[in-house]
């Protein structure tokens, strides 16, 4: 199981200017990717700006929002973001997506919380269309130049359509930041949703985990904060807020025994130091 680490570019008063930093200390340290989390009514760093940062930032590790609001954004645009930061990064891009489940992130006029499942169909499809270099705005032009792939998708979320739609257009899933008994169903059923659809092989299992080991009150009352609008579900995610490196180390041994293909632990501070301590203990 490979170990990634997240960006704390939704940490509560975070300092945008650590995120480069960030990001080389965590490729330094050998960490397999650099992920995001993603809101847009909350006092962080969008995704697509910690994603642009890290990828100017680094070489080698691979980049991953876990995960992106998909139909927040007006698809052509968020195809044309994510397609540029793919080609700057030398193609290290996945994308995790999900469709929001907080209100006041929607701030697009006419793209509003509702209808939300058949909006990030049709915009899944508009997304390929970019990447394939379909002419848009009713011109002729593409929106992306020659050689774009296809990034890769993962799709997160717990409704039986998300794992159909997981099956259909990505290459696996992303868990939720809750506990692994918690986790292992969603894994079971993105499996099946795999196994149904015809998929070969096996979907990719993506966990996440949050930690905080150098200032941990401050780590879970953050993450508390970033959670505090799903009532009692805060309360879990932050009483899970791995602290210790006995804890951090139970983490893994649990999520590899979900079969998990990689974890990303969650920074619940943004405090550089995080990076290293993290790595002497799961790496």
């Amino acid at each position: 199981m490979k170990i990634g680490i997240g960006l704390p570019n939704q940490v509560r008063d975070m300092a945008p200017r650590v995120l480069p930093g960030w990001a080389r200390r965590a490729e330094a340290a050998g960490f397999s990717t650099l992920a995001t989390v993603g809101r847009t009514a909350y006092p962080g760093v969008l995704d697509t700006v910690a994603l642009a940062a890290a990828a100017g930032a680094t070489e080698r590790i691979g980049l991953l929002s876990g995960v992106l609001l998909g139909p927040v954004w007006p698809p052509v645009l968020l195809a044309k973001e994510l397609a540029g930061i793919d080609g700057v990064s030398g193609n290290r891009l996945t994308i995790g997506l999900g469709i929001g489940a907080r209100e006041d992130d929607f701030v697009v006029d006419g793209r509003g919380p509702r209808g939300l499942g058949q909006r990030i169909d049709a915009d899944l499809e508009t997304y390929r269309e970019v990447w394939d270099g379909e002419p848009v705005g009713g011109g002729t032009n593409p929106a992306v130049p020659p050689g774009t792939r296809r990034v890769p998708l993962l799709l997160g979320g717990s409704a039986p359509a998300s794992y159909a739609r997981m099956a259909k257009w990505g290459e696996g899933y992303v868990g939720g930041s809750v506990p692994p008994e918690l986790v292992a169903p969603s894994f079971d059923q993105a499996r099946a949703a795999w196994a149904e659809a015809g998929r070969e092989g096996s979907p990719r299992l993506v966990a996440l985990a949050y930690f905080a080991l150098g200032d941990p009150e401050q780590g879970r009352g953050k993450v508390h904060d970033y959670y505090s609008n799903f009532g009692a579900l805060a309360d879990l995610i932050a009483g899970g807020v791995r602290t210790t490196p006995g804890e951090l180390r139970q983490a893994v041994s649990d999520f590899a025994a979900l079969g998990a293909d990689e974890l990303i632990f969650n920074p619940g501070t943004d405090n550089p130091a995080d990076i290293e301590a993290l790595a002497e203990v799961v790496l």
